[in-house]
């Protein structure tokens, strides 16, 4: 058990400290030091940084997947998508770092970039399935063409939108705040709903600021 314990600290902290400062600028010295360990005790469980970061992504990409798994015949209410997005944005929020240094951290982390591909189709996949839910019940109006377009911008918005959050509080990277990252992204699809859906629509994405 405690073990366990260890590696679930180790873990945390980590995450907290590639979140608060940036994954490259972290060491395994570091991290020993926050948690007031060994170096040893913590190379007993994880022999590199990257070991921690590739565990570390195991957990986003389970929470991703299991998030992104939106039935392709369901009745999606706008309420429901509201709160997909707000789900989406707390786990973004929750692995930041992967996003805030995206392009230097696959870089270095080979093994990673098939996984996050996979994932951001898995976005757009997601997205598409409730936009042609919203279509079905005859509130959204889009064709074929603008379909795909929208959600390919949904999956741009959804990856870069913390790396952009964060250039706004650079000094405060602790400040994050998905609820922002709801409402740009409902006003994204806000052009696209019927008419009498718009209003709702705007209603939801104020509660989210």
């Amino acid at each position: 058990m405690k073990k366990i314990k260890t590696r679930d600290r180790i873990l945390q902290a980590s995450l907290a400290l590639f979140n608060s400062v940036g994954e490259p600028n972290v060491t395994t010295l570091l991290i020993s030091d926050e948690l007031d360990i060994s170096p040893g005790n913590l190379y007993y469980h994880f022999k590199s940084k990257g070991d921690i970061v590739e565990e570390l992504f195991d957990h986003y990409e389970q929470d991703m997947l299991d998030l992104l798994t939106v039935p392709e015949d369901a009745d999606i209410s706008l309420e429901q998508q509201g709160f997909f997005l707000h789900l989406l944005f707390e786990t973004v929020a929750r692995y930041r770092f992967l996003y805030q240094d995206l392009v230097n951290v696959l870089s270095r982390y080979d093994q990673l970039r098939v996984r996050f591909k996979r994932i951001q189709k898995k976005k757009t996949a997601a997205f598409r399935n409730i936009c042609e839910s919203f279509r079905r019940q005859g509130i959204m109006m889009t064709d074929q063409e603008e379909l795909g377009s929208l959600c390919e911008q949904l999956t741009l918005t959804a990856c870069y939108w913390s790396a952009f959050d964060t250039l706004s509080h650079l000094d405060d990277r602790e400040s994050v705040d998905p609820g922002r990252g709801v409402y740009q992204m409902m006003h994204l699809i806000i052009p696209y709903l019927a008419p009498a859906d718009r209003d709702e629509a705007r209603l939801m994405s104020r509660d989210y600021l």
